[in-house]
Order: C-alpha cells, then structure tokens, then sequence
C-alpha cells in the first residue's frame, strides 16, 4: 500500500525526524493562505507547491513549482487542479489531482567542491540476504535507480541485523561515507535509527527520503530540489541542520492488519476501478498491457501461466489471483474486472483444486457469462475462453462446464497448461 508524500511527511514528523512547514491544499482558493502560512517569517517568502499522487516524474511534467507570491502560488495552484498530470510512470489518460502539498521552500546548503549537500536515504528488504537494508548515496534528489546504473560505486548499503535492527556505529559509518562532518553526522545517524524503526514498526516494505539535505538557516533564494537552494559556495554554515524534504512509503498489505492507523491513509481515488473492485473480494489483480486475461488461484501458477502465455506468443492482460478461499460471487466478479478491460480479447483459466474446489470455480464461471454484460447490451462472453481445471472436485467441475456449453460456445476445455496456452493464443 502507498501513501501520499504529505502523509509520509506526517510520519516522519511523528518518529521525530524533522521535515519543513507543510500544509495541504485542495482548492485553488486555499493556496494563497497556505503560502502565508507556511512562509511567515521569511524575509524572502517562497513555497514549493507538489502534486499529491502516487506517481513519480512530478517536477518534468509541471507538477512541482516554487513560488515566490500569493500570485504565483494561486497560478500554480490553479494548473494543478484543473489539469491532468501525465509522466512516465501514469496511465495514458494521466491522473488526476485532487491535493496538493504547500512546504515551505528549503535552502539548501552548497558543497564546497560544487553541488548541493542533497542525500538518497532508504531502507528496503534486500531479498538476496534476506534483511532489511539500509541504502544511501550522495546522489539525492535523483531517481536512485538511475544512479545504480550509472554510478554503482555511489551507493553505500548497510545490512540490518534481524534482531538488533539499526547499530548506532552502522549509522555514523553512512553518515561519514556520505561526507557528513561534525553535528552533521548525529543528526543524519539520529535520523537513519528513527527511520529503521518506523520501517519495522510500521510494517514497511520501503521507507525512503529523497532527499535528505543539509538546510541552510532561514530558507529564502534561489531554486533546487524540493525547494529553494542559495547561490554562492563555500563551507556549509554553523546554522546548518539536517531535513527531511521528501518521502516516499510503502507498506506491507499482509500487515495493514495491526495496523488501523496506517490503512486509514489509504487514497481509493489513487486505485483504478478494477484494483478497488478486486481489493473488496480479497482477489490479488494487477493490470497489465496485453490481451489475454488470466484468472488463476496461486500467485506462483499465476506468474507460471503469465509466463507460458508469453512462450507462445500471447502477452497477458493482468495477474489475477484468486487465492484458495475464493466464492462462486468471488469468481463472478473476477471475470468482470477482467472483461471490464477493453483490451481483452480472450481470457485463460487456469485451476489447480487444492483447498479452492474446481466445481466453486466452474460455477464462477457458468454465473459470470449468465450475468455479464456486453457494451451492446447482450449477455454472455463473446471474447474466445479457455479453462484447464486440475484437482479437487475436478469432474463436477467438468460437468457443470459441459452442461453450460450452449450458454458458454466461446468456451474451450483444455487437457493440460500448454495445451490452455496453445490454444487462448490461436484464439486472440
């Protein structure tokens, strides 16, 4: 599950690690006593205004301005909210933005050798040694993986023990490897131990800053990463702290159970249709961009049957997992999120009866075509169906797809997976 940066914030803030004066806006009319609010005290006042969605790419598409009056934070403001945003990593219709994030702007402190003094700071579980792990880089304000690629060496890593979790002298060894000094170096270890314990206290499958920076007394001039930056160079002033400008968090759905407080951040508006009808069934689905549907129990005969369906040339439309508890209305309303994508042209069903009874499926499958609706207004499936079922109750579950074949003539039975394979291709 993710969050907005604005939560994150939140959160940050609530384990003790400082971040900027934020507030959040959600009309054009709140800006301008967002921008007072947040930049009084400032002899220069400026605000960095950041769309609030769950995509990256924010700052190329328009959607992350500094703003130096009422005037420009309205203007912005105003963009915002009436204008879809569109970047790499949003659909091709864009998303819509419905908040936004009014922080005061940040100077941050220069680098004697050039630069800003800006930091990628993470944790994540590293599936390789199975621990969490603690990433950095003085890389920041930059996608990380960007930096993996292109400067392998500008990453520092840092295994987390299970048990003890974050040492003191592991932080201070980041810390010092990122070129902090002086009272620089406690507070970014002070920051990287709170932020280990929220990951694991909060059930976090990552927690990530980006960037950290080192922020200059009394941020005013200038423009840089998630806020304003100073002009001029020299050694970073005695004034100086350490900040949190950005966050990004995502959580462990398996968790969200001890967890209230987080599962209340949850934005539905940020979920497609399809993902928000298949989460009220407990159905695991992810769309994906080709056109065979695929409704399978498992997540590993899933990825299996993603997987065949490439071998013979077909392209999948989504992951769709209905877990071994399903119900027959599980299975009917399975069939609808994924025919409620256009771009289906055929859906493969894959069943392998262990605790979910194949004749539970067959008969998901015989209410699914009565009930569903084509844009005509017919009834019935017209895009090409094949299932392969395996397991128990599979002869009643046979029988039952026998007897609805004059209401199913799209369907096909299949001997085995390949065959499922072979035979959902030549149909689409």
């Amino acid at each position: 599950m993710k969050i907005h940066e604005y939560q994150g914030r939140d959160l940050l803030a609530s384990y003790g690690i400082p971040v900027p004066p934020g507030q959040v806006i959600a009309s054009i009319e709140q800006a301008a006593g967002a921008f007072q609010s947040v930049t009084a005290g400032q002899s220069s006042p400026m605000a960095v205004i950041k769309a609030q969605v769950h995509a990256g790419g924010r700052g190329k598409a328009g959607f992350v301005r500094l703003v130096r009056s009422i005037e420009e934070a309205t203007d912005a403001a105003r963009f915002m909210l009436t204008n879809r945003m569109h970047s790499p990593q949003t659909p091709p219709q864009g998303l819509e933005v419905s908040r936004l994030l009014v922080a005061s702007a940040v100077e941050i402190a220069d680098r004697p050798a050039g630069g800003k003094e800006e930091f990628y700071l993470a944790i994540t579980t590293d599936r390789r040694t199975r621990r969490n792990i603690l990433i950095a880089s003085r890389e920041g304000g930059v996608e990380i993986e960007q930096v993996a690629h292109e400067r392998p060496e500008a990453i520092v890593k840092e295994p987390l023990h299970p048990l003890a979790g974050l040492q003191p002298h592991q932080a201070r060894r980041v810390a010092f490897a990122l070129g902090l000094k002086g009272r620089h170096v406690a507070q970014a270890a002070d920051i990287m131990g709170r932020l280990a314990r929220l990951y694991v206290e909060k059930d976090c499958s990552l927690a990530e800053i980006n960037p950290l920076v080192i922020a200059t007394d009394g941020s005013g001039g200038g423009s840089g990463s998630g806020g304003g930056s100073g002009s001029g160079g020299g050694a970073v002033p005695a004034e100086s702290t350490v900040l949190a400008i950005d966050a990004k968090f995502n959580f462990d759905e398996n968790g969200l159970f001890r967890h209230p407080e987080i599962s209340q951040l949850a934005d539905a508006s940020e979920e497609s249709p399809a993902e928000a009808r298949a989460k009220r069934f407990n159905l695991s689905y992810i769309p994906l961009d080709g056109t065979i549907g695929c409704l399978v129990n498992g997540a590993g005969l899933a990825m299996a049957t993603m997987d065949i369906i490439k071998l013979h040339g077909g392209e999948p439309a989504n992951f769709l997992d209905v877990g071994g508890s399903a119900t027959e209305e599980a299975v009917t309303e399975a069939f609808g999120i994924i025919l409620s994508d256009s771009a289906v042209k055929g859906v493969l069903v894959n069943i392998f009866g262990g605790i979910m009874k194949c004749d539970v499926i067959a008969q998901g499958i015989v209410n699914a075509a009565r009930g569903f609706k084509n844009a005509d207004g017919s009834t019935g499936f017209k895009v090409p169906l094949v299932v392969r079922l395996e397991g128990t109750n599979v002869d009643a579950g046979r029988a039952l797809l026998d007897q609805a074949r004059t209401e199913i003539p799209t369907m096909q039975a299949a001997t085995d997976l390949a065959d499922a394979a072979r035979r959902i291709c030549a149909a689409v």
